[in-house]
């Protein structure tokens, strides 16, 4: 660290506020996955202020200070739900469709913000307040989609924009079935399961071949991810 005068620490300019915005960064976070167990546990509309007060331990001036409202939190939550954590560069862009939904069907019952967000898109109160983030899902499937197309990795009658909506809501219908089923398969099991019958419709034949959609395949990519930042 550098000295100042008579060999005393002196202070580096801006660290303080680097660390107030860092713990900044953790309390928000705190507060998102806090709200996020609410919404699942009770609904949006039954998720109260009063209950994250108890449930954080902070006042509801520290709540307010990152977000006025419930609704702020709200949307906070939805923001979280598009995410490509996970997803690593394959050699088809059709693979990295598919491990788009095996990703996010292995994170969803672990992480309380993707099932938060999931579950205020099916709820008809927090819907018709906020939307939903499914057109942002269908864009992101319709682009690796279309690159897939161009690459030759689709059968010809195969069209991007439908498969990529036409996937969603049937992600969406799984999840909701399986999580009503909880005796039944794994959502990551259920998934793969959804591809493996999607995929012959609309992969070419050299590709699909080709493709992994094994129920385990997530787990192996996140661990990958990690040992490769690690």
């Amino acid at each position: 660290m550098p000295s100042g005068r008579g060999g005393e620490p002196r202070r580096v300019r801006g660290g303080g506020r680097v660390a107030r915005q860092e713990r900044a960064i953790r309390t928000r976070d705190s507060i998102l996955e806090s709200m996020a167990s609410l919404f699942i546990e009770v609904g949006y509309e039954a998720a109260t202020i009063a209950a994250l007060v108890e449930r954080t331990g902070l006042t509801r001036g520290a709540l307010y200070f990152h977000f006025p409202t419930k609704e702020s939190m709200a949307h906070g939550v939805l923001t979280r739900a598009v995410t490509r954590e996970g997803l690593q560069p394959q050699t088809y862009k059709l693979q990295e469709w598919v491990d788009l939904g095996l990703l996010l069907a292995h994170r969803l019952p672990r992480e309380p913000m993707l099932r938060a967000a999931v579950q205020l898109s099916v709820d008809p109160k927090a819907r018709s307040l906020f939307g939903t983030r499914w057109p942002d899902w269908i864009a992101l499937g319709e682009d690796l989609l279309a690159e897939a197309g161009r690459r030759g990795e689709l059968l010809p009658h195969a069209v991007p924009a439908e498969i990529a909506r036409l996937a969603v809501g049937a992600w969406t219908g799984v999840q909701l079935v399986t999580e009503a089923l909880p005796d039944e398969r794994t959502l990551s099991e259920e998934i793969a399961r959804l591809y493996q019958l999607i995929l012959p419709n609309i992969a070419s034949i050299g590709v699909l071949a080709k493709l992994d959609t094994s129920a385990y395949r997530a787990e192996r990519l996140l661990r990958s991810a990690e040992e490769f930042t690690g």
